[in-house]
């Protein structure tokens, strides 16, 4: 398992999120709902680590409106290699550089990140379900398509390590 700085969405894209993955759960794909006994929030996670000390990366980010409040249009469906399905934002100029900042501020507190996660590699997602049967991803797209587009606006922010407990809210 990872920690990872969760972006946390409004109200009502959560609710048309969590009604996506009840829609892929009736299709017997599993959605994010059914993991981590049913913890899991949708989220756009910003930066992905093996472990993270919640009061360093909070030190880190101190003066920064992590949960600044970012427009968000997920106006696409993709998929990940190893089954993972995802909804993705528009990667606009302004999430691009929220990001930037997040990473810098990290990297110089010298806080280890996973790679793909970086500024010019990060793919900005709210992942959907981690296993979809491969004879069944086709369809899960097309349900996904039929929810798009979702306007969300980020109202808070978390560092998270479910395997560890780990919920540290940074807004």
């Amino acid at each position: 398992m990872v920690a990872a700085l969760e972006l946390y969405l409004d109200t009502v894209a959560t609710r048309r999120i969590r009604v996506l993955w009840d829609a892929l759960e009736s299709e017997g794909v599993q959605s994010m709902r059914s993991l981590l006994d049913q913890r899991h929030r949708p989220h756009v996670s910003l930066a992905v680590a093996p472990r993270f000390d919640p009061e360093q990366v909070a030190g880190a980010l101190a003066g920064l409106e992590v949960a600044a409040p970012l427009r968000l249009s997920f106006q696409h469906a993709g998929q990940f290699v190893g089954r993972v399905l995802w909804l993705g934002p528009t990667p606009t100029a302004e999430l691009l550089a929220h990001h930037a900042e997040v990473h810098t501020r990290l990297a110089r507190a010298g806080i280890g990140l996973v790679a793909h996660y970086q500024p010019g590699h990060w793919v900005p997602h709210c992942t959907l379900s981690m296993r979809v049967p491969n004879p069944l991803m086709a369809a899960a797209v097309r349900r996904c398509l039929e929810f798009l587009p979702i306007e969300a606006t980020v109202v808070g922010a978390a560092i998270t390590d479910h395997a560890r407990g780990i919920a540290h809210p940074l807004a």
